[in-house]
């Protein structure tokens, strides 16, 4: 529905469809991945992201000198600025945080719950865009906005209720022993 509400404003660009519907593939492919090989680092998020790093490394830089990116870095008239290696620096710190935290984040829930959760994100942040902007959107666009947002939430609640009823199960008294365990004088040990 919401993209359809941007071909009514002529800004509808098929292409751009294509390439996010890729983007998309590639958000969750990588949650699955990553929860499909924390077991190979030993569940360590930050070997993983060591490895993933070094990796973009060696994967970038012949992307980077097939596509003439060498010439333009060369090219680039702050190179040598201080201010711009600061920022650079800034953006590599707050990338690594990102990837750490995303990695936390498959880690302890689940691929989908994070997601659903990066999706809730980006939905807010957009609206809050449309909202800072003051920008005018039809009603679909509201509409879907919503529903995506009241999907979230629906999945939250499930999860929620989920891992309720889970700690619940868990935290109930052995029924086989009278309904609770008896700890001797000697510590904790349950006799």
């Amino acid at each position: 529905m919401g993209v359809d509400q941007e071909g009514n404003t002529g800004e509808l660009s098929y292409f751009g469809v294509a390439f996010g519907v890729l983007a998309s593939l590639c958000v969750s492919l990588n949650a699955i991945y990553t929860k499909k090989v924390l077991p190979v680092v030993d569940s360590n998020i930050w070997r993983l992201q060591l490895y993933n790093n070094f990796n973009a490394i060696f994967l970038f830089l012949p992307l980077m000198v097939l596509c003439g990116d060498v010439t333009a870095i060369y090219g680039f008239p702050m190179i040598t600025s201080p201010y711009f290696w600061g920022m650079m620096t800034l953006g590599g710190f707050f990338g690594i945080a990102i990837g750490y935290v995303t990695g936390l984040q498959i880690k302890v829930t689940s691929p989908l719950t994070h997601n659903v959760s990066g999706t809730a994100k980006a939905c807010a942040q957009t609206i809050l865009s449309v909202f800072i902007n003051q920008e005018v959107k039809t009603a679909f666009w509201w509409l879907s906005n919503a529903m995506v947002l009241g999907g979230s939430t629906a999945y939250t609640v499930v999860k929620h209720s989920e891992m309720k009823a889970a700690h619940t199960k868990q935290t109930e008294p052995d029924k086989g022993n009278g309904g609770g365990t008896t700890s001797s004088k000697n510590g904790n040990s349950v006799v």
